[in-house]
């Protein structure tokens, strides 16, 4: 009993107690985040890593033809690497897999043809390389299991149907929640490319990827750093009921806007704080925040997209008032931005060149001025 309190004692001091046996010597190094908090990744001897989301979940992904070690905490999630029969059910991600040529990892998926906007993952649906299996609160689990899921990458709005994941996991499936939309810096939601460039195989072409949009967006950071007192700006549509939806202060868009060099006009009054990221307002309120708002900027990722003013103020005639309208600085957003998660640097830079009046029309990615 003695000896084997004694080993147990020892065996704590060394820091070896409930250690994989890979990770003994602890981890060799750490995946390099410029704005990330979301996520972490350390990396073990021969080629493991400890991924953890949010600081809470921690999923262990093995190399190729590797096995994981016995003793593992229990609530460390085995993953093989890399991923190559994915069941995404968090839509927003898909495009992070586009971006790294990686759509042949992903098996099936969420959301229908119909309701995709980006043209490769249309033609993987209708040619049947990726094939939809159900929505993600009621998957087709024999498809799933069928199909020999590897992982299900779900949106947060798994939780709110908490028992698919516990059926998932009973059928052996990892399920990972994406949370890219819980960085605090919008920027940080596009270096989750560098997770799913791990996960598949292809951590070099994400790290690359993200390095070349930070390199190209250099000059747009450190002149809106610089700009004190941006011009004011307004991002909105109007509802069928007639009421303003917007994106509330805190929002990754209104991020944006302020690291474009402008000002967010809109801030939230206290009365509709939830989880949300936008609000409703009645017409009369909108008017009296943003009617001298310098600029104003439709978002037609929900509404039909706008190409002229006339179109505009037949939502709202009261819009005719609004200083942005007078002086013609109103924008419109493409309808394709919610689905190109990489995209996120290419907004900032229309948002640059939008708020501070440089750049060609011309060359602008999702904005377009209405005439």
């Amino acid at each position: 009993m003695r000896r084997a309190l004694c080993w147990l004692l020892a065996a704590l001091c060394l820091g070896l107690w409930a250690v994989p046996a890979h990770a003994a010597e602890g981890p060799v190094g750490s995946m390099e985040l410029a704005y990330a908090q979301q996520f972490s990744v350390d990396y073990y001897p021969d080629g493991a890593a400890l991924i953890t989301i949010a600081g809470r979940e921690r999923y262990w992904l093995t190399p190729e033809g590797a096995d994981a070690p016995d003793d593992l905490d229990e609530d460390i999630t085995v993953l093989r690497g890399p991923l190559d029969r994915v069941y995404l059910a968090a839509s927003a991600a898909m495009d992070f897999f586009r971006a790294l040529d990686a759509l042949d990892a992903v098996r099936l998926t969420s959301t229908t043809a119909a309701n995709w906007t980006l043209p490769e993952v249309v033609e993987a649906l209708d040619e049947g390389s990726m094939l939809y299996a159900g929505k993600y609160a009621s998957p087709d689990y024999e498809l799933v299991l069928s199909e020999r899921a590897d992982i299900a990458i779900e949106s947060t709005m798994i939780w709110h149907s908490p028992e698919t994941a516990e059926q998932l996991e009973a059928l052996g499936i990892p399920v990972l929640v994406e949370r890219s939309s819980y960085e605090p810096n919008p920027l940080g939601r596009m270096e989750w490319i560098k997770l799913y460039g791990l996960l598949t195989g292809r951590e070099e072409e994400a790290a690359a990827f993200f390095d070349a949009q930070m390199e190209r967006l250099a000059t747009v950071l450190e002149s809106a750093e610089n700009n004190d007192g941006g011009p004011t700006v307004a991002f909105f549509f109007i509802n069928s009921n007639g009421a303003v939806n917007v994106r509330k202060p805190g929002d990754y868009i209104a991020r944006l806007i302020e690291m474009a060099g402008g000002e967010y006009v809109l801030h939230s009054d206290g009365e509709d704080d939830n989880d949300l990221s936008t609000m409703n307002m009645q017409m009369e309120a909108f008017y009296d925040a943003a009617r001298d708002a310098d600029v104003l900027i439709y978002n037609s990722t929900i509404d039909a997209e706008l190409e002229t003013i006339d179109q505009l103020l037949q939502k709202s005639p009261l819009l005719a008032d609004f200083k942005a309208v007078q002086s013609g600085d109103v924008w419109c957003m493409g309808r394709d931005m919610y689905q190109r998660a990489t995209g996120l640097g290419d907004l900032l830079a229309d948002l640059y060149a939008v708020i501070s009046g440089q750049g060609d029309e011309a060359d602008l990615t999702f904005l377009h001025r209405l005439t």
